[in-house]
C-alpha cells in the first residue's frame, strides 16, 4: 500500500504509532469541554471565557485561558458580554425636535417642576432587557420606570406615567429627554401633552450631567 501510494513505510509507521496519543489527546480535550459546559450552564450561560477559565484553575487544572477561549469558540459555548456599548438612541429625522428649555441647567428648587428621562439595558440570561427612567432634578429621585424586552415608545411612557401616577407634578412641569425615536413619538408627545407638561429635549444621548454618573 505504502509503495502504490508513493509514501515511505517509516513515515507510515510513525503515523500509525502516533494515532494512540491523538486519541487521548482528543478524549482528554473531550473531558475538558464537558467540564467548561458544566460550569457555563451552571452559570446560566453568564460566563465566558476568562470566568471558566477561573472557575478551571480552582477546581486545579492546569491549563491556559487561550485553550479555554479556543474550545468554547469550536463549540459555540458563549457567555454574555459586557463589552460592547449598545447605542440606544436614534434620533428621529422625520419628527420635529422640542425646545431645549433646560440649557445644561440641570438642577430644580421645587420638586415637580423639571424632570430628566433616559433609557439604558441590562444583561441578563434571558437577553438584553431595557429599563426607562423619569428622574425629579429636585430631589435626584428615580420617581417612575419601567421595564420590558424591546424599547420602543410604550417603555418611555410607561416610565412617565408611573412618575405621574405619585403625584406631585406641577402644571407646566418640564420633561426633558435626548431627541431619541422613543421621545420623539407620537405616542410619547401625547402623554406629554394629556399630563399638562412642557417637553424639552436635548442633543441626542447625552442629556445627562456628570453628577449622575454614580446614580
Amino acid at each position: 500500500m505504502c509503495r502504490v501510494l508513493g509514501i515511505n513505510r517509516s513515515t507510515y509507521y510513525a503515523w500509525l504509532a502516533s494515532r494512540s496519543d491523538a486519541v487521548e489527546r482528543q478524549c482528554a480535550e473531550d473531558e475538558l469541554a464537558g467540564q467548561i459546559r458544566a460550569i457555563h450552564v451552571k452559570s446560566r450561560g453568564a460566563y465566558g471565557a476568562p470566568r471558566v477559565h477561573a472557575e478551571l484553575r480552582r477546581k486545579g487544572y492546569a491549563i491556559n485561558r487561550k485553550k479555554v477561549e479556543r474550545i468554547m469558540r469550536e463549540r459555540d459555548i458563549r457567555g454574555i458580554s459586557r463589552r460592547k456599548r449598545r447605542h440606544l438612541t436614534k434620533q428621529d429625522t422625520k419628527a420635529a425636535p422640542a425646545p431645549d428649555l433646560v440649557g445644561r441647567d440641570f438642577t430644580a428648587d421645587t420638586p415637580g417642576t423639571k424632570l430628566v428621562g433616559d433609557i439604558t439595558y441590562l444583561p441578563t440570561i434571558e437577553g438584553w432587557w431595557y429599563l426607562a427612567t423619569v428622574i425629579d432634578l429636585a430631589t435626584r429621585e428615580v420617581i417612575g420606570y419601567a421595564m420590558a424586552d424591546h424599547h420602543r415608545a410604550e417603555l418611555v411612557t410607561d416610565a412617565l406615567h408611573m412618575a405621574a401616577g405619585r403625584g406631585g407634578l406641577q402644571l407646566g412641569c418640564i420633561m426633558h429627554t435626548d431627541r431619541g425615536s422613543e421621545y420623539a413619538s407620537d405616542e410619547f408627545r401625547h402623554e406629554i401633552s394629556k399630563l399638562n407638561l412642557r417637553q424639552s429635549m436635548g442633543r441626542t444621548g447625552i442629556w445627562q450631567p456628570r453628577a449622575f454618573s454614580d446614580c
